[in-house]
Formats: C-alpha cells, sequence, structure tokens
C-alpha cells in the first residue's frame, strides 16, 4: 500500500537538511498535547504539502516521489531507469508488490507511456485535485488533527499569501449520518488550543482570524437560490476574499442532494446557489469526516470537487475515516484481457490500524458472544460488567458505564427496562433511558442534558439505554461496556462502529473494556474486522498493551553528578512609547502618500537593437501588468495585513483618497508590478496609526537554571543515534550504584585471562583482552545528566561529543560536557536581543547544543563554554 512507502520518503525527509519543519515538529513534539500518531499524521501532511508541493497523488506517482531504491537484479527496473520512464518504472515498482500480473505486462513491453499515465489516474480515480485519505480509528483524535491541519496551512499560509499550498478557508463535510455531531465537532475545533502545534504568539494570532458557520438550514427548493437558500447566503456574506473562514455542513443534504436521481449535470451544479457560491470560497480545503459514509455518493461528491476545482480555488481535499479498506473491491481495465482490483482505499496516505491503537492509549476490550436469547445476555453481560467495574472511578471523577442498544423504543421500554428493574433489580436512578419517542412512549426533556452529562463525575448513570443514537459521533470517556443482546439492535454495517463506543481512552492508565453480542452480531464484527481492519475478534481478544520495548526509559543523572544550577546574566530590555502625535491625520497622510506615489515604483529598461549596438532603442517602462486586483479585493488585503486589526469599513472611510491611490497602481484591473506593493501596503496601514517613539531600556538580571527538566524526561524511542548505548548505560548505572565497579570490571577482566591461560584456551584470550568499557562509561564523571542524549537530528552532534571525550585538554583540565540542545529539557535558555542604533529588538530564544562547564574545589561552577554546533541561524529559534 502507498501509505508505507509515504512514510519511508517521509522520513527519509525530515532527516534531510532540506526538510524545513524541523522545528515545527520539534516543537510539537516537546509539547507533548498531541498522540504519536497525531504528530505523525502531521509529519505525513506537511510532507505533501511542502516536499509533494500539494499536487495530486496521480502526478506525484508518475514523478517518482515514491519510488524505492532500483533494484540491482531486476533488469526491468534498470532498463527504465536508464531509459529515464520514471512514470513506467514506478507503476513497475508498485505492481511487483501489489499486482504481478500487471508487472509482467510491463515488463513484456505491452503498455504504452498513455496507457500507463491512464491506469496511474485511474488508480487514484482520476481527480486533477489534491485528494488524501487519512485513516485513523475511533477515539485517535480526528478531531483535534483536523484543527490542527487548520492552524498549520492558515500558519503557512500568513507567512505566504501567494502560496496555492495552503489553504485559507475551510469546509468541513459531516455525513448525514453524523449529522448529530456537527456542534460538537465545530465546538472541539473552535475550542482547539493553537498552541499544541504553533507557538503562543503564533497560535494566538490565528485564533483571532478564526470565523465559523454551519450551514445546516434545510433548502427549500432542489435549484434553490440566494432568497430561499441562507446556507447560500451565509457564503455570500464573507466573498469575495475571506480568511480563516470555516464552513461547518451535512455532506448529503447540503452538498450532495441525495434525494436527486442519477448524476449532477454541470449546468444543475451552477444552477444550485450553495455549490455556486462554495465555488467562490478562495483557497479552499475541503475535510470529509468518516468518509467511509460517503461511499454511496462518492462520484457525486467527487463530481461537485472537479467542478470546484475547475473553478481554480481548491487547495486540498482531505478525507478522514476508520478505515483504508473499500466496502466493495474496485476494478480497473488494462485491456480486454488484463484487469485488476483494489480492496483498499489508495489514496490513502496514512493509515493507523484499530489494532495498534488499542495496544498503545484506547481501552483493552473483551469480546465475549454467546448463543442465548436477548434477556438472557442482558443478564450475562451485567453480571460480567459489575463484576469488573462497578466501583470503577476513572481520574476524573467519573464513573464506569454501559450501553445497551435497542432495536426499538418498544424493545427497550417492554424488554430490555423492566428485565433491568425487576430481574437484575438495579437501582431506577442509574439508568438512563435516552430515544427520540413516540406516540405511545414520550422522551423526557431531562434526558438529553443527562446523555450530554454522562461524562461528567456529576453523573451517576451507569446503564444507558439507547435506540437509533450513539452509534456513531458520541464521544463518551467513561463509556466502558457496550452490549448488542439482539440481532437487530445495531444496523448491519455499524456493528463494528457501534461495539467500539467503549473503546476511548478515559486516562493515562492501562484501562480495560467489555463488549458482549448475540452470536449474530458476533459474526458480522468478525467479518467487518476482517474487511476494514484486516483483524479478527480473536486477534483483538489476544491484545495487549504494547510492550515498551522499542522505547528506551530515560533517567537523570543529576543528583549522581551533584550538578548545580548554572548562574547567568540575562539581558532584559523593557520598552515604552510615546505617542508624538495627537490623532492619526491619517487623509493627510494618505495624500502625501499620493504625492509620492512616484518613490514606490521602480522603471525598467528594454533594450533593443543589435548586440554590437546594445544602447541602440532604449524604452524606458514604468508600467507591467501584474496581478488582476479589484478596489474591494485591496481594501481587504489591507485590512487584512494589519490581521483585521483595521476593518474594512474603517479603511473605506478614506475611500476618496484610497481610489486616488489605486487608479495610479492598477492599470485596467491589473497591479502595476513595477509599483512595491508591499512597501505601499506597510505606509497605508501606517496611515491609520498615531506615530509613536519606541524608547528600550536595558538592564542585565542575574538567573540562575538547571541543567535538566526532569519532568518532562520521558521514555523515548529507539533510534541509533541514541548515546550512550544500551550496554554503556547499563554499565553506568552499575558504576553509580557499585563505586568499585571500574576496577572490579579490570580484576574480573584479569582473572578470565588467567584462568583461560590455565585451561589453554588461547583462542579465546585475545577477545578477553579486547573488551573494555566503553567510552561513555568511562567519562561517566564528565557529562550523561541524563542517559540517553537523542542525536537523531544530528549525528555530528553525537561525534563532537565522543571525540571531546578522547582531548587531552579536556581531560587533563578536568572538564565536564553536557548536552543542552533538547527542547524542553533545560533550564538554560537565552533571550536574545539584536541592537539597532538607540533600540534593541528581540530576536527570539536561543538553546545552546553543548555547555562545557569547569567547577572549582566547592563544587561551584565557576567557567561555562557554550559551545554551539549549528554555527549561526539561531536567530529565529523559538525555544
Amino acid at each position: 500500500m502507498l501509505y508505507k512507502t509515504i512514510k519511508l520518503r517521509k522520513d527519509e525527509w525530515l532527516y534531510s537538511d532540506e526538510c524545513t519543519i524541523k522545528e515545527i515538529i520539534s516543537y510539537i513534539k516537546t509539547n507533548g498535547k498531541l498522540r504519536d500518531t497525531q504528530i505523525e499524521a502531521v509529519e505525513v501532511y506537511l510532507y505533501m504539502k511542502i516536499k509533494g508541493e500539494n499536487k495530486p497523488l496521480w502526478q506525484l506517482f508518475s514523478e517518482g516521489l515514491f519510488l524505492e531504491k532500483i533494484d540491482a537484479n531486476d533488469l526491468v527496473e534498470q532498463y527504465l531507469l536508464e531509459k529515464e520512464e520514471t512514470q513506467k518504472l514506478s507503476l513497475y515498482q508498485f505492481a511487483k508488490e501489489e499486482l504481478p500480473a500487471l508487472a509482467k505486462h510491463i515488463n513484456d513491453n505491452k503498455i504504452s507511456n498513455e496507457e500507463c499515465e491512464r491506469v496511474i489516474k485511474q488508480i487514484f480515480y482520476n481527480v486533477d485535485y489534491s485528494d488524501y485519505l487519512l485513516s485513523l480509528p475511533m477515539g485517535a483524535g480526528k478531531t483535534f488533527l483536523m484543527a490542527s491541519f487548520i492552524y498549520l496551512d492558515l500558519y503557512f499560509a500568513l507567512n505566504e499569501p501567494e502560496n496555492k499550498h495552503f489553504a485559507h478557508n475551510f469546509l468541513i463535510l459531516i455525513p448525514s449520518g453524523l449529522k448529530n455531531s456537527i456542534a460538537p465537532s465545530l465546538k472541539s475545533i473552535a475550542s482547539f488550543d493553537g498552541s499544541w502545534v504553533l507557538p503562543e504568539s503564533d497560535a494566538k494570532k490565528i485564533k483571532k482570524l478564526l470565523k465559523f458557520d454551519i450551514l445546516d438550514v434545510p433548502k427549500t427548493a432542489k435549484k434553490s437560490n440566494l432568497a430561499v437558500n441562507p446556507n447560500a447566503a451565509k457564503v455570500n456574506s464573507i466573498l469575495p476574499n475571506p480568511f480563516g473562514q470555516i464552513f461547518v455542513v451535512n455532506a448529503e443534504k447540503v452538498i450532495l442532494n441525495s434525494k436527486a436521481t442519477g448524476l449532477f449535470e454541470a449546468d444543475e451544479i451552477v444552477q444550485n446557489e450553495l455549490k455556486q457560491k462554495l465555488s467562490l470560497v478562495p483557497n479552499l480545503s475541503i475535510l470529509i469526516d468518516e468518509v467511509h459514509h460517503a461511499a454511496n455518493d462518492d462520484i457525486k461528491l467527487r463530481q461537485v470537487v472537479s467542478w470546484w476545482n475547475s473553478q481554480g480555488n481548491i487547495t486540498t481535499v482531505l478525507g478522514f475515516s476508520g478505515t483504508p479498506y473499500l466496502k466493495s473491491a474496485e476494478k480497473i481495465v488494462i485491456d480486454e484481457n488484463l484487469f485488476f482490483k483494489f480492496s483498499y482505499i489508495t489514496n490513502t496516505v496514512y493509515y493507523y490500524p484499530l489494532t495498534t491503537a488499542i495496544q498503545n492509549f484506547l481501552k483493552i476490550p473483551t469480546v465475549k458472544s454467546a448463543n442465548l436469547e436477548k434477556t438472557e445476555i442482558l443478564t450475562q453481560a451485567i453480571t460480567d460488567f459489575n463484576s469488573l467495574y462497578k466501583t470503577k472511578v476513572y481520574e476524573d471523577g467519573t464513573i464506569a458505564k454501559c450501553a445497551i442498544y435497542c432495536s426499538s423504543i418498544e424493545d427497550l421500554e417492554t424488554v430490555v427496562y423492566p428485565h433491568l428493574l425487576s430481574k437484575l433489580k438495579i437501582p431506577k436512578d442509574e439508568i438512563l433511558k435516552f430515544h427520540k419517542g413516540n406516540k405511545e412512549y414520550k422522551s423526557s426533556s431531562t434526558d438529553e442534558l443527562e446523555f450530554r452529562s454522562l461524562d461528567l463525575p456529576s453523573s451517576h448513570k451507569k446503564y444507558i439505554l439507547l435506540v437509533q443514537v450513539g452509534k456513531e459521533g458520541w464521544d463518551c470517556r467513561s463509556l466502558t461496556s457496550v452490549i448488542l443482546s439482539g440481532s437487530s439492535d445495531s444496523p448491519k454495517n455499524m456493528v463494528l462502529q457501534t461495539s467500539c463506543r467503549c473503546l476511548r481512552e478515559a486516562d493515562k492508565n492501562d484501562n480495560t473494556a467489555l463488549i458482549w453480542l448475540n452470536n449474530a452480531n458476533a459474526k458480522i464484527l468478525n467479518e467487518q474486522l476482517q474487511k476494514e481492519q484486516n483483524s479478527s475478534i480473536a486477534e483483538i481478544n489476544a491484545l495487549t498493551r504494547t510492550d515498551k520495548e522499542n522505547f528506551i526509559k530515560r533517567v537523570s543523572r543529576m543528583d549522581t553528578l551533584k550538578l548545580p544550577k548554572i548562574d547567568f546574566y540575562q539581558l532584559k530590555i523593557k520598552y515604552t512609547t510615546t505617542n508624538i502625535e495627537e490623532n492619526a491625520n491619517t487623509k493627510k497622510k494618505l495624500q502625501e502618500i499620493f504625492k509620492n506615489l512616484s518613490t514606490y515604483k521602480n522603471e525598467v529598461f528594454i533594450h533593443s537593437g543589435e548586440l554590437k549596438n546594445i544602447n541602440e532603442n532604449i524604452e524606458i517602462k514604468d508600467t507591467l501588468n501584474g496581478i488582476q486586483l479589484g478596489f474591494e479585493d485591496w481594501i481587504f488585503q489591507l485590512s487584512k495585513n494589519s490581521f483585521m486589526q483595521l476593518s474594512t469599513d474603517a479603511i473605506k472611510l478614506y475611500q476618496n483618497e484610497l481610489i486616488k491611490i489605486y487608479k495610479e497602481i492598477v492599470k485596467d484591473g491589473f497591479l502595476n508590478s513595477l509599483v512595491d506593493f508591499v512597501i505601499l501596503n506597510n505606509d497605508i496601514a501606517l496611515a491609520f496609526s498615531i506615530k509613536r517613539d519606541l524608547n528600550s531600556v536595558s538592564e542585565t538580571i542575574k538567573q540562575e537554571a538547571q541543567f535538566l527538566i526532569a519532568e518532562n524526561l520521558h521514555t523515548i524511542e529507539y533510534n541509533d543515534k541514541l548515546y550512550p548505548s544500551l550496554t554503556a548505560i547499563k554499565q553506568i548505572q552499575e558504576a553509580d550504584e557499585n563505586p568499585n565497579y571500574m576496577a572490579e570490571y579490570e580484576e574480573n577482566k584479569k582473572e578470565k585471562i588467567i584462568r583461560l591461560a590455565t585451561e589453554q584456551r588461547f583462542d579465546e584470550i585475545a577477545s578477553i583482552s579486547s573488551e573494555n568499557l566503553e567510552t561513555a562509561t568511562q567519562n561517566k564523571e564528565h557529562s550523561f545528566h541524563y542517559m540517553p542524549y537523542d542525536f537523531k537530528q544530528s549525528g555530528f552532534e553525537k561525534a563532537l561529543l565522543e571525540k571531546s571525550f578522547a582531548l587531552e585538554n579536556f581531560k587533563n583540565n578536568n572538564l565536564e560536557i553536557y548536552y543542552n540542545g533538547e527542547r524542553g529539557l533545560t533550564e538554560f535558555v537565552i533571550e536574545c536581543y539584536k541592537k539597532n542604533k538607540t533600540n534593541y529588538r528581540y530576536i527570539g530564544r536561543y538553546t545552546t547544543d553543548f555547555l562545557i562547564i569547569k567547577r572549582n574545589e566547592t563544587n561551584v561552577i565557576s567557567k561555562v563554554l557554550i559551545l554551539e554546533t549549528k554555527g549561526e541561524g539561531f536567530a529565529n529559534d523559538e525555544s
């Protein structure tokens, strides 16, 4: 599958010099708010956006972005490489693993370049826009992942406004089956803390720009217009140049028009006002939640998006799904004699299996089933639930809960509820009945409030009886058990989703869950696990928490080394401003800008004539057509450049002055590209502000810092640039415990050699003689305030540390060297400023790579050498 190759290419890129997101990824990891799977999804997303330049998958595939290393023993690969047939080579490598018959077809030279392109496009659904799917199971945090993508796109869009790879606005499509989750999804995105993925100053700036709208008003006519379609009116109100706009909308009812028959014709789309208005939203990314729900309307959806894309405003389409597998295989025809089928969604760029999530953070379930009557299963299931979870309380104070799904309101009211009360003697106040009600059984006005409050410590409901709710889009962390006792308690296509409702992570402990089914539902669950997760009930029941063999526990040696705090002097700058104007005098300033417009213009000299007479026919131009720019667009740009601190209404108060400027810089609707537009816009923005004089006062303050923030020292995934090695770590720990360890090590070595010599095993003596304590162990008193150091970002730093131990000056002067470059683990961070004439400008925070120290006789640090292995470039260091 392609997502496996993408992961490999992504990892290579992240560690390469050309990767531009190392600082962001380092910040996110250090922050520790996102799960590992969310961080990896962010890495893949930014890889596709930056390295992949946001291109359609078929194009990236054809251009060879996902090529494996050439197999030296494969003559076909060698031949295609020599002929520079990258497209065919990519397809051949892909086919070797997935489709051997197609690989043979290419080997036999039975496919032309045109046919090759056709097949590749078919594999990726014949779309000409970026269409990526991320597959994560329920409870993995898809909504927060969406919010992360939104913040990251807007961050890059603000830095590079003309870069079409990043979205300015977003449309989130929620399937009709999840219509009740629209409000919670919107609330989660709106409340998302952007500082989880971006420095706080950037996150706050972006949060101010976000605007949310739910397009949930039903249409009154198939071919609606603004007068009768409030949804279209909402979209229209933010045109032409919104930034940070987020629409949340029900996919089928608002976009797909699922009641209509047949496919959309182009003129029908144009006549639908909402679709037309959405097509005008610039730099729009579409995020589709639970994309597998839209499968029946997939062609319609792609047709609508393709039409939008033809209008030039679609940035990316992102699908989110719990599975990368299709309900039925898709067929791709090569020729009349050859076809193949795909059982998975080919545009999946990231996949995190349900089984892996269970092993890492979800509750670990036990799935039970029996061939019993409904009430007998209820009795057994609730008995098991009480045996395991009767007194269970999670860290947030919520109690464990059991969801019992019922086939109908009558089933709930006449079978399940009476059985719990009379047969199982469950107190009435521990039961919540939640359904929409009918003529015979009314729903209580407090039921929904109780249902929404289940995840609060104040809720004492243990048994939740449900009809047609809670199968998807219901996020209850304290739900611990699910019961499907009847064959109709859940739609057949939703047994997996319903069963997994109780797996959501409740707290950081290793919690378990219980799923009880009748045999019919168990059979369906097993089939869906096999089809959608390539798993089974047997495998699920055998899962345990991942033993952290691949993770290394890091340990502090601060007490062993008796490292004191480091004293240093920090430059502190206090800023004051003095108004040198009583008011902004905006009108006068704009008139001055108009009067001096020539200073914002450059001139271009165009030479024509023969080379021998280059000065012949010199034409001086002061106008060159650039981008198209309407007056309203320009006003909006001025507002956006101020991060909306200047409203368009405030700017338009000086419309007369601005129109004069506009007419001088725009000809026939096109901006004169010889105008320094950035400086002009900045000066116009300044015209709306009172002139201020910025003064700064500097002082140096003595501070002290710990070498290590111990609470931030977490386990780390193994990589080959950890130092010391695992062997050395064990040696150092033993030596820390036993002061005589090193002497005993050498003594034991001598004894072994003598014994081997006595036994005349001379061939083994050389091997024993060469065994020595590792270099890191020998220098344990001179480094390693925690272990291991992680030099994953730069092997050069590891080499520098190793070579330092061998330096005579290092040994003779009793120096110590400590790695300080892992962000979040040290208090020694320097605030940096640059002096401009009389004032100081804040640059950023600098974390040095190494500290070399020398202590005096009283253990006080007397000298410190700051060692930076990266040279220049720390000015923009954010942490």
